[in-house]
């Protein structure tokens, strides 16, 4: 049996992602996934990239395009495996994303 994990932002730390207005604050990490916030200043663009094992998306502020979808604060998305997207934040936004594998950058 696993072992129970707790977390918040207050002990986390964000961290950049090499691209300007984007970066993460990890909750848990486990067998190549995660469960992360992801911080994304207004105008940014989080170029295409493929989820080998899926990825779900709760929008907790803010609004972004992905895949083609418009999403505000309290929308979900589910991306299925090896499915492709990119992402763009029309507002400051932030994030829940847990990644069974970590997202491949194309």
């Amino acid at each position: 049996m696993g072992e129970v994990v707790t977390g918040g932002l207050e002990r986390s730390r964000w961290i950049a992602t090499g691209i300007a207005g984007i970066d993460y604050a990890v909750l848990r990490e486990e067998n190549g996934g995660a469960t992360i916030f992801v911080r994304m200043a207004k105008g940014t663009h989080g170029p295409m990239h493929r989820h080998p094992a899926g990825e779900e998306l709760y929008v907790v502020a803010g609004e972004v395009t992905c895949g083609g979808q418009r999403l505000t604060a309290g929308d979900y998305l589910y991306t299925p495996p090896g499915a492709s997207h990119d992402i763009d934040a029309h507002a400051d936004s932030m994030l829940f994303v847990s990644l069974p594998q970590h997202a491949v950058f194309l």
